[in-house]
This record gives structure tokens, C-alpha cells and sequence, in this order.
């Protein structure tokens, strides 16, 4: 039986711990200190240890254009109110609810989460014993980024050894396997065209890997019967 480990980063491995949080009634100079003290650009806000929502630095702006005495000069409709109550406290200022995700999520499913959810920054939670979802990290895509810069001598290792010997048990010798700069160019021959098929998707899916360039051949095609199935991780 072929053994094959292909890498998957997940969130636990990248996440920072080292969580700086506010209160929810942190004051808007309390959070504003946060976020300039630590050089981040949103901090969540806890309630007994669970996170309640988030505040970034663009709420902050938002907040403090109320405060630009410009404003009061401006033209404004008879039935306009001149007086505009700032929020104060972080339970005031902050985006709720949280777009969270849990340790054992992959990167990829963290990316996807931001990129559905149109955010940069996701709270880390784990539930405890009595299933109440706990603050245990958080995720920028700063995080995420780094686990894509690889090698490229280490990602065609993982094409040769996992994808092409272990998974698709074809001998890789027989193959052009190239990386430069996380492009991945392959040429050659390979037995069959679900081979070839399965190849240039399960080397796309590999972290790392930018782009996929499909040069391979093959010696004959299978009958069409039914979508290609990709082993899942």
C-alpha cells in the first residue's frame, strides 16, 4: 500500500497566540493606544474570554472624521442633525460578530474564509468544556502569506516524492518536473489521460505552488465515466 504525506500547514501552525484583546467597554483612547502601542491594525474585543467582535483601525478613522470640526461647516439638509454622538467604547466602535475559525483548519480554508468574507484578519477560537468557543489566537493575512514562500528545491521535492512516486505511482524519471518561483512546469509522458489530468490538479493544490505549466502527454485515454476524482487530504 503507497503511503503519501503531502504538506498541510494548518492554522495552529501560523496563528499568533499571543493574543492583545480590549474589553467591551474599553474606551475609544484605550483601543486607539492598543492598536499604535502594538503596531496591529484591528484587536479583538473579549467578554469572558469569548470574542465579541473586533475593532480596526478603519472604525477608528471613521470614528475620529466625526470629531473634524470641518464637518459642522459643511452644507447640510434642514432636517440633518448637527449633533453626532461618537461611540466611546469598544462595544460602540467594534464589528460584530467575529468571522472566526478553528486550530485545525487548513490555510486554505482559512484563506478562502477571508476571501468569502471579504476580511484581512479572523479570530482563532476553540471551544471548552462547557462548548463555549474560547479566544485562543488570531489570523492576518500576513500569517497566511508566509506559508505560500517555498523553496522551490523543496516543492519539487513534494512533486516528485509524494505526487508523481507515491500517489500516482509512476516513476518520475520519465518526467520534466521544473519550480521556479512557485510556477511548476511539467512535461513528459505519463501511462494514461486521467494521469496526466490528476497530476496537473493535485500539483496546483500543493501550497507553494503559484501556477501550474501542463506540457505532459500521455499514451492513451480512458473512456469519460464521470468527473475526476482527487484524493482528499
Amino acid at each position: 500500500m503507497s503511503v503519501y504525506t503531502l504538506r498541510r500547514t494548518l492554522v495552529r501552525d501560523v496563528m499568533t497566540t499571543k493574543v492583545l484583546s480590549v474589553s467591551t467597554d474599553a474606551s475609544f483612547d484605550e483601543v486607539a493606544r492598543t492598536l499604535l502601542d502594538s503596531g496591529v491594525r484591528a484587536v479583538p474585543v473579549v467578554e469572558d474570554g469569548r470574542p465579541v467582535g473586533v475593532v480596526s483601525e478603519a472604525d477608528l478613522a471613521r470614528t475620529a472624521e466625526l470629531g473634524d470640526p470641518r464637518a459642522v461647516l459643511r452644507p447640510r439638509r434642514p432636517w440633518a442633525r448637527h449633533h453626532v454622538d461618537r461611540p466611546r467604547t469598544a462595544t460602540e466602535l467594534m464589528t460584530s460578530p467575529v468571522v472566526a475559525v478553528r486550530p485545525t483548519a487548513s490555510v486554505a480554508e482559512a484563506f478562502r474564509l477571508m476571501r468569502s468574507r471579504k476580511v484581512s484578519w479572523l479570530a482563532v477560537v476553540e471551544p471548552d468544556e462547557q462548548d463555549i468557543a474560547r479566544l485562543v489566537g488570531v489570523l492576518g493575512r500576513s500569517d497566511l502569506l508566509g506559508v505560500f514562500l517555498r523553496d522551490d528545491d523543496d516543492l519539487r521535492r513534494e512533486v516528485v516524492d509524494q505526487v508523481f512516486t507515491r500517489i500516482l505511482l509512476i516513476d518520475p524519471t520519465g518526467v520534466e518536473i521544473a519550480v521556479r518561483d512557485g510556477v511548476v512546469t511539467l512535461a513528459g509522458e505519463v501511462p494514461s489521460r486521467s494521469d496526466a489530468e490528476l497530476a496537473v490538479n493535485l500539483v496546483s493544490r500543493l501550497e507553494g505552488v503559484v501556477a501550474v505549466e501542463d506540457g505532459l502527454s500521455y499514451r492513451f485515454a480512458e473512456k469519460a465515466n464521470g468527473p475526476l476524482r482527487v484524493p482528499l487530504f
